[in-house]
């Protein structure tokens, strides 16, 4: 039986995982949410959001605003300040081409 079968481990694992995956966006701001959207098909906006749904889930209050915070490390509008540049246009295709991808395997 592997450790990541009992629930409470897995949990703490995941949660561990999570917040060093935040830290390392937080770290490399160079990697811009539309490169993340385009290749991956989430971005640190999505993070943020779904701490939003599944503390909603949990009947827990933590708004959108909140949880794009808590991943960025500051608020959105302080982020894009300091380090979003203007998409191009291959950056917006792929985006769409990723976002049309989400819907698929939805």
């Amino acid at each position: 039986m592997t450790i990541l079968a009992d629930d409470a481990v897995r949990e703490r694992l995941e949660a561990a995982a999570f917040r060093r995956l935040m830290l390392h966006l937080r770290q490399r701001t160079d990697v811009q949410n539309i490169d993340l959207m385009g290749w991956s098909g989430f971005c640190r906006n999505c993070l943020g959001d779904w701490l939003h749904e599944e503390a909603e889930k949990l009947g827990l209050a933590v708004s959108k605003v909140e949880g794009r915070i808590h991943v960025y490390g500051m608020s959105q509008t302080e982020w894009k300040a300091q380090h979003q540049h203007p998409a191009t246009q291959e950056q917006l295709d792929r985006m769409a081409e990723s976002l049309a991808q989400n819907e698929r395997v939805r």
